[in-house]
């Protein structure tokens, strides 16, 4: 299989710990090395046949960015890019970041841009989980009772973190197999 691409977006170096931490689950052998969005082009995603994508959750939803106040770009900018590509035959998972108690209201929803970005351009989207373990008032990632990707919640939840994360590569390893 080809290596899997692990890419995302961050300001303060949370969303890349989770996406090293993939790496290591995953293994070398299965998986590139991560890389932050803001230096990666959209030929460099359509290099792998599966992506895993993360993102934090900004203030009321958004994607990181300039907009945001990020030092750097991120998804904020590098969405629109994908407008005309074709991700057919790709299969994508995402999992955000956010705080379940200090923005109760959009908890993770950054991830439904990703989701509704890459599904636009054909993608086929895996890796929904259950919004069971949380408390949260809404969240536009949660589709038909499931969040779009994997949440994690580090300022509140952080220990559940590495449980949470093996059994969604589990869940993702099946689904591509």
């Amino acid at each position: 299989m080809t290596k899997i691409g692990i890419f995302f977006g961050t300001d303060t170096g949370n969303t890349r710990r989770i996406a090293k931490d993939i790496h290591t689950l995953l293994g070398a052998g299965l998986a590139a090395k991560p890389v932050n969005i803001r230096t990666a082009s959209v030929q460099d995603l359509l290099q792998y046949e599966v992506l895993i994508l993360g993102a934090p959750t900004y203030g009321e939803g958004e994607l990181p960015g300039l907009n945001t106040g990020n030092a750097t770009e991120s998804w904020a900018e590098f969405l629109p890019k994908l407008a005309g590509s074709d991700f057919t035959g790709k299969t994508v998972a995402i999992y955000g970041l956010g705080n379940q108690k200090g923005y109760a209201k959009d908890f993770v929803s950054a991830m439904i841009y990703l989701y509704d970005s890459f599904r636009q351009c054909g993608a086929t989207l895996i890796g929904a989980s259950s919004t069971d373990g949380y408390q949260f008032k809404q969240s536009k990632a949660v589709v038909d009772a499931q969040f779009v990707g994997l949440a994690l919640d580090q300022d509140n939840q952080k220990e559940l973190t590495p449980a949470r994360l093996s059994a969604w590569l589990e869940n993702l390893q099946a689904a591509w197999a």
